[in-house]
């Protein structure tokens, strides 16, 4: 078995833990997944273990091994914290999986390493600063600069989903009680549930965003006013982003980046209010990976800087 020559990145998620492995050009050469298991932290890192053994048998190549997953290595204890696949929070994974495995792991936040994997060969390649959005059941964020995630001092860098909603309007004022304890959050305003709330909040029917989307596309008045205030609070919250770090390059992630209505007109609404004096040069664009590109971050995680250096 050849060492290290292909690139292995693991999607630890709450219900299933994906594998797949890259070739040196970043094609997938082989994908596994299976079930999470549940409250077993134990079967969880034996999990991961077979399905690296797994490929690596398929391939008949060693390799370079990267995970993701929700929450955040504390880099007080080495220990999992803030996960929602909640078993592993206070648990050792990186020096666990270290073990089982025989090799270095690295271990990164999945926000983090779909900025990655958008940065590296997506819909960021040739930016030099890339910001990854991701727009789902939850609102995350990752940084990357030159090839390289920016985690921070607190390992939180990139988490703009819990900070507030800039220039709230007295509506929206003060906002829903967030899951971190603080009220008003950028993330109680762009989730997917958020959506949903919003049109119910509107017009006292529930409907999934999914139906909103269907809705709207029929030219459903109280649907089309849900995503043009969706919109709305979208543009404000990356012109906040964007008056802080400034990125060549936005990519937009999660489920809501699939609607494509999002788009429309949305620079110029960031422009509004983002400080600038002319006009925005930042690209906000959709992602290319999809759903891959959490293991595909991932194992270029593993693989080191040198793929970087293009």
């Amino acid at each position: 078995m050849s060492q290290e020559s292909i690139r292995i990145g693991i999607d630890l998620g709450g219900t299933k833990i994906e594998a797949a492995a890259l070739d040196v050009s970043g094609a997938i050469c082989a994908r596994r997944r299976v079930a999470t298991p549940r409250d077993d932290y134990a079967a969880i890192t034996r999990s991961i273990g077979a399905l690296v053994h797994d490929l690596e048998l398929e391939l008949n190549q060693r390799g370079t091994v990267g995970l993701c997953g929700p929450g955040s290595l504390s880099k007080h204890t080495g220990l999992i914290r803030g996960s929602n696949t909640a078993v592993v929070n206070g648990k050792a994974l990186l020096e666990d999986l270290t073990k089982t495995l025989q090799r270095p792991v690295k271990v990164e936040n999945d926000a983090n390493c779909f900025a990655l994997s958008e940065a590296i060969d997506g819909a960021g390649k040739g930016g030099n600063s890339i910001f990854g959005v991701i727009l789902g059941t939850g609102v995350g964020g990752g940084m990357v600069i030159d090839g390289k995630i920016i985690s921070g001092c607190n390992h939180i860098a990139g988490e703009w989903g819990h900070t507030p909603l800039p220039w709230m309007r007295e509506t929206e004022y003060p906002g829903k009680k967030c899951f971190c304890g603080h009220q008003g959050c950028i993330e109680t305003f762009l989730c997917g549930g958020a959506l949903a709330d919003d049109f119910k909040s509107h017009t006292g029917e529930e409907k999934t965003a999914k139906e909103i989307m269907a809705l709207s596309r029929q030219g459903d008045g109280p649907a089309l006013q849900t995503l043009a205030r969706y919109q709305d609070r979208l543009a404000r919250a990356l012109a906040m982003l964007i008056n802080i770090y400034d990125p060549d390059i936005i990519v937009l992630g999660g489920g809501l980046s699939n609607i494509n209505e999002i788009y429309f007109g949305l620079n110029d609404k960031v422009a509004a209010h983002a400080f600038t004096t002319d006009r925005l040069e930042t690209k906000i664009l959709k992602n290319q990976h999809g759903d891959s590109s959490g293991v595909r971050g991932a194992a270029w995680l593993g693989a080191g800087p040198e793929p970087f250096r293009t």
